[in-house]
């Protein structure tokens, strides 16, 4: 716990904060740096604005009940930083993909074919005769696809059987 404050300690914390709201000298950890000193304070409504002359940080201030709390502003200039670094590192990945990758040899001026993924192919046609030749299927095409009626005429049957024992249980 710490000790209770005695007046002349209350009237030299006072001082203090009546100093920083009036734009007087603060003492940081170090002595000031120039004819102003480290901290620049301006008065707005809520308080004090604080910015650190040497790290450019901006902090708001306020008494409390405890007394004075400063608490730093939230700086969008290091997010924006952040997101700047980021996307130049993938930039730099991707160049570096690109770099890597297959090359293009030849003219590349001329654009290429397009191909329709959903068109069919044209059928073939014998060599001086104009009949259209279908590709049959293989025997072993022809086996799996009776393979599959086979079981399916004999699910239907073992279900038409299920359903006439149930009907002629319940008469």
């Amino acid at each position: 716990m710490r000790p209770a404050m005695s007046s002349t300690t209350s009237w030299l914390a006072g001082a203090a904060a009546v100093m920083i709201v009036s734009g007087g000298l603060v003492a940081a950890q170090s002595g000031p740096d120039g004819e102003n000193g480290r901290y620049s304070m301006t008065p707005i409504p809520e308080g004090v604005l604080r910015l650190d002359t040497r790290t450019g940080t901006v902090s708001t201030c306020a008494k409390n009940d405890a007394g004075w709390a400063c608490y730093a502003v939230p700086d969008e200039r290091t997010a924006l930083d952040a997101e700047i670094g980021r996307l130049q590192a993938e930039v730099e990945r991707l160049k570096g993909q690109l770099a890597a990758g297959p090359t293009v040899s030849g003219k590349v001026d001329e654009a290429l074919p397009k191909s329709d993924q959903l068109k069919k192919a044209e059928p073939k046609t014998a060599e001086g005769e104009r009949k259209i030749e279908i590709p049959l299927p293989s025997d072993q095409d022809v086996d799996r696809v009776m393979s599959f009626l086979e079981k399916a005429w004999r699910r239907l049957i073992d279900m038409a059987n299920r359903v006439q024992k149930d009907v002629s249980g319940k008469i």
